[in-house]
């Protein structure tokens, strides 16, 4: 089985689709202004967390000034904001912001990733942009401990799905529906869904930090972590 380390250094490396490639570059090359004079990562952005982790938390795609800027996974936006607060109101993190890959941030018993490792125009990744890089999310749930995965809105929990198929799991028929706070049971498995942190989702009150602080809550009562796991960050 390959380690994880080597999952990382391929993402990193990939340049598979020009779309993506180009845009990221481009963003990285072209900073917004707010981020005038600092050094864009500009490269895919690989998983980030706990290699023990007993959950396992899935995004859409890095953000153009977010961690394809930072290089770090939901780090200096908005979206990370939320998620890292809601992470470690449950005990899954050490601190409840994220501003870059140096701010001491640690997780324990969790790992955050995404369905697609490089920022997508408009955050609309391409179906054959997907499917390409698919295999690393399937890579990492092959080799993460982790079976409880809190999916971040409807394309990461069928990405999660895809990517559990791929690794020989038995998909229902009809295939479970997303919804918020949603659970769906595949053999070993269960995911959560979640309404992504994303502005569009966070500024109109669609998600709520009591609606997302809920469902890491029932993130870690059904990964069986106990309060003294969950805080040791």
């Amino acid at each position: 089985m390959i380690p994880l380390e080597h999952v990382t250094t391929d993402v990193i490396s990939c340049r598979a689709c020009p779309r993506l490639v180009a845009w990221r570059e481009d963003v990285a090359a072209h900073p917004r202004a707010s981020y005038a004079g600092e050094v864009y990562w500009g490269r895919p952005v690989p998983g980030f967390g706990d290699p023990r982790a007993k959950i396992l938390v899935v995004g859409l795609a890095p953000g153009a000034h977010g961690a394809n800027r930072t290089g770090r996974m939901f780090t200096g936006d908005r979206s990370g904001d939320w998620l890292y607060r809601a992470m470690f109101e449950a005990g899954l993190s050490n601190q409840p912001q994220s501003a870059n890959r140096d701010d001491g941030l640690h997780l324990n018993n969790a790992y955050v990733t995404a369905v697609v490792r490089c920022a997508p125009p408009g955050n609309k990744p391409t179906t054959v942009e997907r499917d390409t890089c698919i295999n690393f999310l399937q890579r990492e749930m092959s080799l993460l401990p982790a079976r409880t995965v809190v999916c971040l809105g409807g394309f990461a929990w069928n990405g999660v799905l895809r990517a559990l198929s791929a690794i020989g799991e038995d998909i229902p028929r009809p295939r479970p529906a997303f919804a918020h706070g949603v659970q769906c049971h595949i053999g070993d498995w269960t995911l959560i869904g979640s309404y992504h942190p994303s502005q569009q989702n966070t500024f109109t009150g669609r998600l709520t930090e009591p609606m997302l602080q809920d469902v890491f809550v029932s993130a870690v009562k059904v990964a069986a972590i106990n309060h003294s796991q969950a805080s040791k960050a």
